[in-house]
């Protein structure tokens, strides 16, 4: 009788145990940290087209740089982002404007010269969020650099306006960088492509 009483007394604390094993990993610290680490977004455009008939030194927007404003309001104010950076000139605060009446953000002004240091500031004070940074053919891939991502491409040409770069950066991994078009060439190339059944 004595060793049946300890057979089942045996197996209720083998089965208490098995149990409470999942509930345990879960009040235990090290186990909430193998959760799936956040992942900060970075959206990267140059500024859109610029009027040439206008001041050389800092020219404005065309009326194309103005569509592709709008093409870039309506493609990332669903991304919700935290922070808009842009560099301090008129075709550049002319592309974010848009995005930035939509999400109600003020742009921050950052110096395209200083890659590492916007970088560092996004890694610390933006972890986890997305942010869209608009600046210039020679600066943003040196920011993809900064970011610890390769740049997708070598360069952007002088007439080169529709790429958007995305890097997404999570702790313990390297950052990936995506690449893809924008702007109301892209639409126009979808509609004139063929439809399949």
């Amino acid at each position: 009788m004595a060793s049946r009483l300890n057979t089942w007394l045996f197996l209720l604390i083998g089965f208490a145990t098995w149990a409470a094993g999942p509930a345990a990993q879960a009040q235990d610290p090290a186990a909430k940290s193998k959760a799936k680490p956040a992942v900060t977004t970075v959206y990267l455009v140059r500024h859109a087209e610029k009027d040439s008939t206008s001041d050389h030194a800092d020219p404005t927007l065309s009326p194309v740089g103005l569509v592709r404003a709008q093409a870039l309001r309506q493609l990332l104010a669903k991304r919700h982002p935290a922070a808009l950076f842009t560099t301090d000139t008129k075709r550049s605060r002319a592309t974010i404007a848009p995005l930035a009446e939509a999400t109600k953000l003020e742009p921050q002004v950052y110096d395209p010269k200083e890659t590492t240091a916007l970088a560092v500031r996004i890694r610390k004070e933006y972890a986890g969020k997305t942010v869209v940074i608009v600046g210039h053919s020679n600066t943003l891939l040196p920011l993809i650099e900064s970011l610890g991502s390769t740049p997708p491409v070598e360069e952007i040409a002088d007439d080169e306006y529709d790429y958007l770069f995305t890097v997404r950066i999570a702790d313990g991994t390297l950052p990936t960088v995506g690449v893809r078009g924008y702007g109301p060439e892209r639409k126009l190339a979808d509609a004139k492509a063929p439809r399949s059944n």
